[in-house]
């Protein structure tokens, strides 16, 4: 098994008082009264030798598994860790105690593997998640603190970024790769006499995810300020899991109805030809995991198309949506700031809404890219992993 494997657990891990089996479980009692049951197929399934030592990934294919394997003994080592023989296959295996533990499939320690989201309100705005461009660019250490910001809070922002043509780039190979788009790996947010989005006018814009009617939608979404507005133009964001949190416990009805019915959404751009571009995704507003907890929101009240339900749905339907959208605005629930050139915000597009306020006079210029989560996560566990 993969040394990383087991660092996961290697630090204050209880040690184990006793191990049972009864041919298909084996059941280990640890010292701090916690029980933990293992099948005997998946300890099978998970032995030790099965895996490449430097990748981790497994040597076997599920299917050659035997159909019903035993546990025909079970017992602790000298050294706290247990051993295992398994039948009919005459495999004699040895699983340290941390990496049971790390592992363990009860529910407590299962819940302690899951790392939930810290949910905010307004008041994010008295202590926005800040660093410094010359900082994370500089030192691990600092890298790591913001990239674990924008995954705990889905937002984060970065100062002293050189105001320069392209620098979002930088940012994001801090990290990880630009997922490009039809948009281009950079496109600017600036107003134009001929808008074909929007977000190319100086009118305000509501709390929105970007890019819904796409399928996977853009993880990451970085702004740099390169220009900004005399007055106005203040940036908005809102925890979309927060609100969809309030909505499933003040209206359960509504919640539900929003997770089990899908939204089409669609951007058409026209080209010198005629149509360019015509992106569809029919996505539910709020995506549960398998566990039932909120994986995903995509808001984007300009980009939705009529409704594609059941004809008695439709008046429920909306009922629950206006609310989830009054929610997604509510001001107790959003936090504002004013960029300034050189600031670049990073949200997370699958749980983080934006906006912004309008502006009139004065030019306002932000650049932006797109990049995936997965890439971030990879490099923050990588920091994190270091001494």
């Amino acid at each position: 098994m993969l040394e990383t494997l087991d660092r996961s657990a290697d630090h204050m891990v209880p040690g184990i008082a006793a191990v049972t089996h009864d041919g298909d479980v084996l059941t280990v009692d640890w010292a701090d009264g916690r029980r933990s049951r293992f099948a005997a197929i998946w300890l099978l399934d998970n032995r030790p030798d099965g895996r490449d030592d430097h990748s981790g990934q497994r040597r076997f294919d599920i299917a050659e598994l035997p159909e019903e394997p035993k546990i025909a003994t079970a017992a602790l080592t000298t050294s706290g860790d247990v051993t295992v023989t398994l039948v009919p296959v005459n495999a004699a295996l040895t699983f340290g105690v941390a990496w049971l533990r790390g592992h363990a499939l009860d529910v407590a320690s299962r819940a302690e593997r899951r790392t939930g989201p810290k949910l905010w309100d307004k008041s994010l705005a008295q202590r926005l998640p800040t660093a410094s461009y010359r900082d994370v660019a500089g030192n691990e250490r600092a890298l790591a603190g913001w990239l674990a910001d924008v995954r705990d809070q889905g937002f984060a922002l970065l100062t002293d970024v050189p105001i320069e043509p392209g620098m979002v780039l930088q940012v994001i190979s801090l990290f990880g790769y630009v997922r490009e788009t039809n948009y281009g790996k950079l496109f600017d947010v600036v107003s134009v006499e001929k808008p074909t989005n929007l977000a190319f006018t100086g009118l305000a814009l509501g709390n929105h995810t970007d890019n819904p009617y796409r399928d996977p939608v853009p993880q990451l979404q970085l702004l740099h300020c390169l220009e900004q507005a005399a007055e106005g133009g203040e940036s908005i964001v809102v925890d979309g899991f927060h609100a969809a949190e309030r909505l499933r416990r003040e209206s359960p009805i509504d919640f539900t109805l929003l997770t089990r019915h899908a939204v089409p959404f669609r951007y058409v751009e026209e080209g010198p030809e005629g149509l360019r571009v015509d992106l569809q995704a029919k996505v539910p507003l709020i995506e549960l995991d398998s566990e039932g907890e909120i994986y995903a929101v995509r808001y984007n009240n300009r980009s939705a198309g009529p409704l594609d339900l059941p004809e008695e749905t439709v008046i429920p339907f909306y009922r629950a949506y206006r609310r989830f959208g009054r929610l997604l605005h509510d001001p107790q629930a959003t936090a504002g700031f004013r960029l300034g050139p050189g600031d670049l915000f990073i949200v997370d597009n699958r749980r983080v809404l934006h906006g912004r306020r309008g502006f009139g006079n004065g030019r306002r210029h932000l650049q932006g890219a797109y990049a995936d989560k997965d890439s971030l996560l990879s490099k923050l566990r990588v920091l994190e992993a270091r001494p």
